[in-house]
């Protein structure tokens, strides 16, 4: 199992993902940050970005409303 940081920011203009300097990366999701939206589409996007199933990237419980999440990859 792989264990990221991924500093999110929702509302984007243009989706994307970057790999910083330190390891975390940085993905701007294009959609809001309102009743799970912009979580399920950043599950979405690492698993393309990964190329595994949606359903092996998971967001650490307690980070799920925080811009800075724990991302658990299978």
């Amino acid at each position: 199992m792989r264990k990221i940081i991924v500093h999110a920011v929702p509302n984007s203009k243009e989706p994307g993902i970057v790999k910083l300097e330190d390891g975390t990366y940085r993905v701007k999701i294009n959609a809001p940050s309102k009743e799970g939206k912009a979580n399920s589409r950043l599950q979405y996007m690492l698993a393309e970005y990964f190329k595994v199933p949606k359903s092996s990237v998971n967001i650490e419980g307690r980070y799920k409303k925080s811009k800075i999440k724990i991302i658990h990859i299978k």
